[in-house]
């Protein structure tokens, strides 16, 4: 078990790196709310991230994609939200406590934190192709014999474990990042960056198929 656990998470870690809409919903929840929200965010990405391990390790996933209205309804408010999210950081929404991430600054509003968590839990919870991934990755490290249902159940936790792991250390990098900032134009310009990003993704959540 140790073998596969070990190739499994070195696999976990190459995917949490890949960027994807989780990776630019902490990026922008880290520039536009502090280091609060983006731990917040993290933090419901992985309740998310888990909670998509589990049904896979249950097989329910499977009913996702089978279902094409499912998946597509999943699609298109996944969409919706990347979309409206990155308009917002495009047009320089005000920021809940405008707090930074460089060490020192001022922490956001006490609000920040459960309004980040909630956009990071819905952000992960309406992407149909975690659904999908989760239910088509796990299995593959299941060894031969081994009981399926324990086995997924480790897996899940250590993928949630590594892509913890993976977005502290760039939430890091960010505050390192935005305290060598002489003012608030560069963050500004990496905001409204983050912003176009995301509604490209979304736009390609749209457009493409399953």
């Amino acid at each position: 078990m140790t073998p596969t656990l070990l190739a499994f998470c070195g696999a976990a870690l190459v995917l949490a790196m890949i960027p994807g809409p989780s990776t630019a919903v902490i990026v922008r929840q880290a520039l536009r709310g502090g280091r609060r929200a983006a731990l917040a965010t993290i933090a419901a990405n992985e309740v998310g991230l888990l909670f998509w391990a589990l049904v896979a390790a249950l097989g329910a996933t499977a009913l996702v994609e089978a279902s094409e209205v499912a998946y597509d309804a999943l699609r298109l408010a996944g969409a919706a939200v990347l979309v409206v999210l990155g308009v917002q950081s495009i047009l320089g929404r005000p920021r809940a406590g405008g707090g930074e991430l460089g060490s020192g600054a001022r922490e956001p509003a006490a609000g920040g934190g459960w309004s980040a968590f909630r956009v990071g839990l819905l952000t992960i919870l309406a992407n149909p192709k975690a659904a999908v991934f989760a239910a088509s990755f796990l299995p593959q490290f299941v060894p031969t014999g081994a009981p399926a249902l324990p086995v997924l159940l480790v897996l899940a936790l250590a993928w949630v474990a590594v892509d913890t792991a993976w977005y502290l250390a760039l939430v890091l990098l960010l505050g390192r990042l935005q305290a060598a900032m002489a003012g608030g134009r560069a963050r500004r310009t990496l905001e409204a960056i983050s912003g176009v990003v995301l509604v490209a993704l979304g736009a390609r959540m749209v457009l493409e198929r399953p």
